[in-house]
């Protein structure tokens, strides 16, 4: 079955670095856009970044824009999220998602595929 996992979350200190890991099963992920997007409880989803299919173009949300790294390796079927300096307020669930191209919002329009979301939690 085409899917999407995600993997690398945990419980960090402030400050401290993780990074996501997206990985596709069952399907290429060359051409699809990724996105990255959170939920953290109580609050709406969050576009957290999104990397288009060739990796030439990459948004960032103002609230991670220059902590957060999206990157791609195709080869290994994978899409990566390094979060540096992380904070108590990225505290959430995040998602990686697969579809047409990457949105103003950091969402993927026309999402294909989604994972189940790996938990992220930014304590001391």
């Amino acid at each position: 079955q085409a899917q999407l996992v995600e993997s690398g979350g945990g419980l960090v200190q402030p400050g401290e670095s993780l990074r996501l890991s997206c990985a596709a099963s069952e399907f290429t992920l060359n051409y699809y856009a990724i996105a990255w997007f959170r939920q953290a409880p109580g609050k709406e989803r969050e576009g957290v970044s999104c990397i288009s299919s060739s990796g030439g173009s990459t948004n960032y949300a103002d609230s991670v824009k220059g902590r957060f790294t999206i990157s791609r390796d195709n080869a290994k079927n994978t899409v990566y999220l390094q979060m540096n300096s992380l904070k108590p307020e990225d505290t959430a669930v995040y998602y990686c998602s697969a579809g047409q191209y990457c949105t103003s919002t950091n969402f993927v329009y026309g999402m294909d595929y989604w994972g189940k979301g790996t938990l992220v939690t930014v304590s001391s």
